[in-house]
């Protein structure tokens, strides 16, 4: 469980961006908590009030099957 110093902090500018950067790049929710100092939850909220999607990235299970 991340260190939830920020738990319930207004998100400044700089994390929206920070969080939107990091969900163009298909990071796992939980490395994001982890370099935003924001929990998993606090995340969701955040990007679906942003309009920013937190999809998984499209890779197969399976690894490349090329």
């Amino acid at each position: 469980m991340p260190d939830t110093a920020h738990s319930g902090d207004a998100w400044t500018d700089e994390e929206v961006q920070q969080l939107r950067e990091l969900a163009g790049g298909n990071t796992p929710v939980g490395v994001m908590s982890i370099r935003l100092n924001r929990t998993e939850d606090a995340i969701r909220s955040k990007a679906r009030a942003e309009g920013i999607s937190l999809s998984p990235p499209n890779r197969s299970p399976y690894g490349d099957m090329s």
